[in-house]
């Protein structure tokens, strides 16, 4: 049961772990081999259990600021 949910330290919000384990779960769905023992045989489930255990890698790519160009008047 996944009511209190804790968040492994180097996940900095919810958002982020709701984002981060529903893309590794996109991978399981497509044929990707679970990273944890787990009973569950649901994507969401183990994609959500590998989160907790930090089994899975990830990374923050922020989106680049357009450059302004000259200003007209």
């Amino acid at each position: 049961r996944m009511s209190q949910l804790i968040l492994p330290k180097s996940i900095d919000s919810k958002f982020r772990f709701i984002t981060v384990a529903a893309q590794r779960a996109k991978q399981l769905q497509a044929g990707a081999k679970p990273r944890v023992d787990t009973r569950s045989r649901k994507p969401t489930r183990i994609a959500v259990e590998e989160t907790i255990a930090e089994t899975i890698s990830w990374e923050v790519h922020e989106e680049p600021v357009p450059a302004e160009g000259p200003a007209e008047e």
